[in-house]
């Protein structure tokens, strides 16, 4: 075998062997491409937003300092967000008198389709549209639902991603009250 062709088939060998090691570390972290969605906010400051509600008026998020907060994006027309909705409603219901806030941020939607959720899942937290997207962008949030949770310094503290389920909301919570 000739020199050069000693050097292309190593060539195309050590190519073959790379794209399998990145396909095999790829497929071995075993989470979706929205699971890092807004991973690098974790254990920082949560960005200030003011967001205008639904039922009227605004809501800051600073004004909530000394309060655990919890913030949800989602969409009416997500099936995983439609899934949460029930669950994140009856929870904020038993947390509410124990001073946590729950807020819940809607992204890519129509104002009419919003409306129509809330609705529907008779939620009663504070809702609005980022209509601007630059929560959503400042949040990190590349896939829905995604929800954080802030402590009362207003350092976010976990977050989770996909539909949430009532034991890891509660346990959440809890965390964010202790």
């Amino acid at each position: 075998m000739s020199y050069r062709r000693v050097v292309v088939l190593s060539l195309v060998i050590l190519a073959v062997v790379g794209f399998v090691l990145l396909l095999w570390g790829g497929l071995a972290r075993n989470e979706p491409l929205t699971g890092g969605s807004g991973a690098a906010r974790v254990n920082r400051a949560a960005t200030d937003f003011t967001l205008p509600l639904f039922t009227g008026g605004n809501l800051t998020l600073s004004s909530l300092r000394g309060k655990p907060v919890v913030v949800n994006f989602w969409a009416s027309w997500c099936p995983p967000c439609r899934e949460e909705a029930p669950i994140l409603e009856a929870v904020w219901r038993r947390y509410k008198g124990k001073g946590v806030t729950f807020i819940g941020v809607d992204i890519q939607d129509r104002e009419a389709d919003a409306r129509a959720y809330i609705k529907e899942f008779n939620i009663t937290y504070p809702n609005g549209p980022d209509s601007g997207g630059r929560i959503t962008i400042d949040y990190g949030v590349s896939g829905i639902p995604v929800t954080f949770f802030i402590n009362q310094e207003g350092v976010i503290v976990s977050r989770w991603v996909g539909a949430i389920n009532e034991r890891v909301l509660v346990s959440r919570i809890e965390d964010l009250l202790r």
